[in-house]
Formats: structure tokens, sequence, C-alpha cells
């Protein structure tokens, strides 16, 4: 099932423009993302193959199935529920089951978790770009032997160093376990040897059969752990590299405030709403604090004043939840019937 077997086949019920346009958020920059339902035909509903959802590539268009779209409702799905409050001058094309779920009480108590505990967690999402900003890691990536000591006259130097100032290569030189002490060997110089390792892509150091005898040259030591920190670290910052939205990036480094601006505005966002569900007993999309949150997305706020102003909506919210009349949970029994009964309309 594609996008355009949805159109095709009339199968849309509910189309709206979403995301920065829909919150009254957008700039000259901001994308159209569309969002919206469908109806399966009941020979693919009744089959082995049901479709939840459908979407383009980069998910800027994303319609969910009827009883997907109920699913996620009834757990108080952020996306959702702002789907199903779209202004109506971002409503693209409506049915009478749209207005009949704004009727019943989709708003409950669980908003405070999926709308204001969700934020609070982004907010560890939004500094940790300052690391990767200011913290690049080359593309040469480092191999085993850039974690390897050598103890010589009770000083330890890198192994690099050692290799240079003795005029060998690693492949000169074979190592041993010590018995009983973890990450360290003996190293011999020689030929016929193993060397360090058997290749620069090598995760582990080669070990080498010793004539014996033998006496070590040094005692070499491999910072396991350090290494594999820096491979977790280096695959983490090469795949952001490449899936990173570049003009998102430059407007992060060009603010220099070192967290990502533009996820920081949501999570403000998602604070705001969530107050206001609890305050208001409804649900704003379009935002009447754009003004604000445009000015935290352009970089204008430290971000140790935003967490400051984080946490004390945070407590507001607690404290408006623990209060207001809004109803525990989302009686998903109702939603489920009204499902069935929306079912057999579409069906018979």
């Amino acid at each position: 099932m594609t996008i355009q077997d949805l159109k095709d086949k009339d199968l849309i019920i509910y189309e709206c423009i979403s995301g920065s346009r829909a919150f009254g958020l957008e700039t000259k920059s901001s994308d159209t993302d569309i969002k919206g339902v469908f109806v399966l035909p009941r020979d693919d509903y009744y089959s082995l193959e049901y479709t939840p959802q459908v979407s383009n590539e980069s998910n800027d268009i994303v319609y969910y199935e009827l009883g997907r779209f109920i699913e996620l409702l009834t757990k108080s799905n952020p996306n959702i529920l702002e789907l199903l409050f779209t202004p109506d001058d971002c409503v693209l094309k409506t049915h009478e089951l749209i207005h009949e779920l704004r009727s019943l009480s989709v708003l409950t108590k669980q908003c405070q978790f999926t709308f204001g505990e969700y934020a609070m967690t982004q907010i560890r999402k939004a500094k940790g770009l300052n690391k990767k900003i200011l913290n690049p890691i080359l593309k040469e990536r480092k191999t085993v032997l850039d974690f390897c000591h050598v103890l010589i006259d009770k000083e330890a130097i890198r192994l690099t160093d050692f290799l240079e100032l003795n005029k060998i290569t690693q492949t000169d030189c074979g190592l041993s376990k010590v018995n009983h002490m973890n990450d360290l060997y003996a190293l011999f110089i020689g030929k016929g040897y193993s060397g360090i390792i058997r290749s620069e892509k090598s995760n582990e150091l080669a070990m080498s059969s010793i004539p014996k005898g033998e006496v070590p040259s040094a005692f070499l030591s491999f910072n396991q752990s350090a290494y594999s920190k820096y491979c977790k670290e280096y695959k983490e910052y090469w795949d952001w590299v490449n899936d990173r939205n570049e003009n998102r990036y430059k407007n992060n480094v060009s603010h220099g405030k070192s967290y990502d601006a533009k996820n920081m505005m949501h999570v403000f966002r998602l604070l705001n709403t969530c107050l206001e569900i609890a305050t208001e007993n409804r649900l704003n999309v379009r935002r009447k604090d754009r003004d604000e949150l445009l000015a935290i997305k352009s970089g204008q706020f430290e971000y140790d004043e935003l967490m400051v102003r984080a946490n004390e909506l945070h407590q507001r919210i607690k404290d408006s939840y623990s209060e207001c009349d809004l109803i525990e949970n989302i009686k998903r029994q109702d939603l489920e019937n009204q499902l069935i009964k929306w079912r057999v309309e579409f069906y018979f």
C-alpha cells in the first residue's frame, strides 16, 4: 500500500497540514508536513496483510489506518492528539467521525506523562548535541595500537612512540599473555612473530608462539575499555554526521549555545501544551507563544536558563494535574465500540 494507492482508491478520510505550519511556528525554510487517517478496504482489512501506517521516505507525509489511529489515541499519543485537534485552516479533508472523536473525553491525566514527562527526557537529547559539536572525531579511525602503552624502566610510553624509538614496526613484535594480569602482555622483538595486530581493522591483539626461554623486551598494556568506548563514540559520531540535517546543524553551531535549539523549542512547546490541557481542558495546537518558542529556536537563551524554566514548568504541570478534573485515562472500551461501529458503516 502506497500513498498513491490511498489517493487512487479514495481511502483517506482525514488529511491535515501538520508540524510547524499547524503549530504556527513556520519560517521561510519550513517544509510542509502532511498527516492523516485512512480506512483499509474490507478485503485488505480481513487479509493477513494489515497495513497500520503509510508514509513517504522522509516521513513528512504519514497516514494512519483508522484502527492504528484509535489504538494510539487510547495511549494519549501527542502526535495523534495534535492531529485530532488540528486547526480548521490546516484541515484539507475531514469526516464526521473526527467530530465524534473530538466530542469524546480523549484529554486525560495521561497527558501529564505523554506530553510533560516525555518533554523532560528530550532536554537531555538537546544537550547531547553539545558533545558532538564541540568534540568532533577524526574520520581516520584509530586502531588497537593507539590504546597500547609499553612499560620501560617503570615508565609507560605510547606503543607508537616505542616502535618509533626502536625503528621497528608492529609486525616485528610478538606478544604473550601474562598470567593473572588482565590486559598485560610480554612483548618480544624479532622476526617470525605474529605482530601486535593482524590487520588495521583488528579489534584485539594477536598472540604469538614464543620459544621457551625467550626474554621479553618490555611489557605492554592494552586499554580494552577505552578502545571499546572509542569505537562506540566513533560510530555514533559518524552516523550522526551522515544523518544530520545540515541546515539545522549549521544553525546550532551559529548560535553557539551548545544545544539543539529546534529540539529545545519543541520541549517547551510540549510543556506549555501539557500545562494548558490541565488548566484549560483543551489542546491548543496553534501556539500563542510563537515568539517565545522561535526565540528559543534561534538560540537566544542559555541552556542553564532554559533548564530552570523547564523545571519550573514541570512542577506547575505536576501541581495542575493533581488538582484538575480531567479523567484518569481514556475509556478504551468506548473508543473500541466506536471503532466497531465505524467499521460496520464503512464495510456494510
